[in-house]
């Protein structure tokens, strides 16, 4: 019996347990909600998300900017069926205040807005042109480490004939806020080569507290817009602030470049298609299929059709013109090049 006992003993402790599978953090996401074509891309945002993460537990917030002396004119969502609408969805509607930029730089939105998400609370910023098309829950998140989209071109710095080059331009902003610029590099690539510098599209970002966050890349922003280094003279500020102070304020915190993250949201996860036309032309099949059946319900319907993009590219089907005109598996280098032949077909709605 002892032999047993030994036997039983020893097979109990050389047999690995089972363990747990890595509880997923739960975050809020965050998109700014505006009058216009804004609020009908928030819908259709916060739409996706519950059609493809129906469990999804965090808060969903469209933060709406108020009217105040930074607007020429009322950036609030006037549409009455809209709001309700993201109510019956669960997302929540917050006002905030713009003090530094508002009509004048309407892409400081989503840095100003930060300030109304919940101290302390992971986030996740998403720009209202990007539908939810996977589980957010298979997305790698490490709160601490934050990123953003590498789905971008080489928009900012426009190298000047005889000016000063990527390595001085950007060097000269890590110098201004005391950060590292060396370990920014990815030195796979040349020296005075684009993709060697950090830079992002602002399309999505995330972070462990929204506030830190928020505090920071405002201050950065603001630094940049009223006190720019001598080198950035010639460099036009926008649309690109939002982008030139992203990365900056990315690498304060330890972040930078997440490979693991940000191929599941640039590609699977989620689809910034920036317009309509442009997900018809170049977004896989999967992507049109989820837009389309996002859209179906007949309580959407006719909240969404009110908005003529939407009406006459989803509803009427003109994006399955657009999409017969390319090859998704040849599609033309540069974006500005699609943009192009949707124009000339007339098809070019947003």
């Amino acid at each position: 019996m002892a032999k047993s006992s030994k036997t039983k003993s020893k097979t109990a402790a050389t047999t690995p347990k089972k363990t747990k599978p890595a509880k997923v953090q739960d975050f809020n996401i965050m998109m700014v909600g505006q009058g216009g074509r804004l609020q009908f891309e928030a819908l259709l945002q916060v739409a996706s998300l519950r059609h493809t993460n129906p469990n999804f537990k965090g808060r969903v917030i469209v933060a709406e900017p108020q009217n105040n002396h930074r607007w020429d004119t009322d950036p609030r969502m006037a549409n009455n069926d809209v709001r309700e609408a993201l109510g019956a969805l669960g997302a929540e509607i917050i006002p905030f205040e713009n003090q530094v930029f508002g009509g004048a730089y309407p892409y400081g939105n989503k840095i100003e807005a930060l300030q109304i998400l919940p101290e302390d609370e992971p986030f996740l910023f998403l720009d209202t042109d990007t539908l939810i098309t996977g589980d957010l829950s298979t997305v790698p998140f490490d709160f601490d480490r934050p990123t953003a989209s590498m789905k971008r071109e080489n928009t900012w710095p426009q190298q000047e004939l005889y000016g000063p080059g990527y390595n001085q331009i950007w060097g000269s902003l890590y110098n201004k806020f005391g950060l590292d610029f060396e370990s920014s590099l990815d030195t796979s690539y040349p020296d005075e080569y684009w993709r060697r510098y950090l830079y992002f599209n602002a399309g999505f970002f995330y972070f462990r507290c929204p506030r830190e966050f928020g505090d920071r890349f405002l201050d950065y922003a603001r630094l940049i817009r009223d006190d720019p280094p001598e080198e950035l003279v010639c460099q036009e500020m926008k649309p690109w602030l939002d982008q030139v102070a992203l990365p900056l304020t990315i690498h304060s915190f330890g972040g930078g470049r997440v490979p693991e993250v940000s191929d599941m949201l640039d590609h699977e996860v989620t689809c910034h298609y920036r317009v309509l036309p442009l997900l018809y032309a170049r977004e896989r099949d999967e992507v049109v299929r989820l837009l389309e059946e996002t859209a179906a319900p007949n309580k959407l319907k006719k909240v969404l059709k009110q908005y003529e993009p939407i009406r006459r590219i989803v509803y009427q089907r003109k994006g399955h013109k657009v999409r017969d005109m390319f090859d998704r598996s040849n599609l033309p280098r540069r974006e500005q090049a699609i943009r192009n032949q949707i124009k000339r077909a007339k098809l070019w709605l947003r």
